[in-house]
C-alpha cells in the first residue's frame, strides 16, 4: 500500500487529470481492499471556471478544494449520491479532478453487494456509482489521500499511452460557453466501464 506522493497532485490540474488515467484508486473498507483502475476523469480549475463549485468562492461545502493537494473533496448531489474529487495545485487555489469511472479490480463481491444486481462494467462506471460501490461519502471529505495510514488513496498503475487517451467537454455541466465546451474530460478511448460511451 503506497499512495502516490503529494507532488503528483501538486501540479497543473489538466496534467494531473491526464496522468490519473491508468492509476488505481483504493478504498480500504473494514480491512478489505476495494480497488479500480481510473479510466475517466474531469478537471475543475479556479473560481472563473463556471462549472466548478468554486465559482461562488470559498464556502463550507467546497472548503476542501482550497486545501492542500492530494486531499479528497467529497460532495453530495441531489441529497443522495456522492462524488469524489482529488484536490490539485497549490493550497488556496481551488482546483480538483473528479473521478468519473473505474475499471473494478479487487473487492468485486463487496462492490456487487453495495450496488445491487448490475453488470460488472456498471459497478463503478460513473462518479456516484463508484462512490456507492466503494463506500465513499462525506465522512471522507478532506481525507489526506497521501498519508501512510489513509483508507482512501491512489497508487501507481499502468500508464495509458497517448494514443488511447481521448478528451471531450465535461458531462452535464452548467455555466457559460467556455465551461460547457473546454475539453477537460479525459478518458480511455473505447473502455467498457466509461460513464458515457
Amino acid at each position: 500500500m503506497t499512495p502516490l506522493p503529494r507532488d503528483f497532485f501538486a501540479r497543473d490540474t489538466l496534467q494531473v487529470a491526464r496522468d490519473l488515467l491508468g492509476q488505481v484508486l483504493v478504498r480500504v473498507l473494514d480491512g478489505e481492499r476495494l480497488s479500480g483502475r481510473i479510466v475517466e476523469v474531469e478537471a475543475y480549475i479556479g473560481e472563473d471556471d463556471l462549472a466548478s463549485h468554486a465559482r461562488f468562492g470559498r464556502t463550507p461545502r467546497n472548503e476542501a478544494m482550497y486545501g492542500p493537494s492530494g486531499h479528497a473533496y467529497v460532495y453530495q448531489i441531489y441529497g443522495l449520491h456522492h462524488c469524489l474529487n482529488i484536490v490539485t495545485e497549490a493550497e488556496g487555489f481551488p482546483a480538483a479532478v473528479l473521478i468519473r469511472a473505474l475499471e473494478p479490480l479487487k473487492g468485486l463481491e463487496t462492490m456487487r453487494a453495495r450496488r445491487g444486481p448490475v453488470p460488472d462494467h456498471l459497478l463503478t462506471g460513473g462518479p456516484a456509482r463508484l462512490c456507492q460501490a466503494m463506500a465513499i461519502d462525506r465522512r471522507l471529505d478532506k481525507a489526506d489521500m497521501c498519508a501512510p495510514d489513509t483508507v482512501l488513496f491512489v497508487e501507481a498503475g499502468v500508464p495509458v499511452p497517448d494514443e488511447q487517451v481521448a478528451t471531450s467537454p465535461r458531462i452535464g455541466v452548467q455555466g457559460d460557453r467556455r465551461a460547457r465546451t473546454v475539453p477537460w474530460r479525459f478518458y480511455v478511448r473505447g473502455h467498457p466501464c466509461l460513464s458515457r460511451r
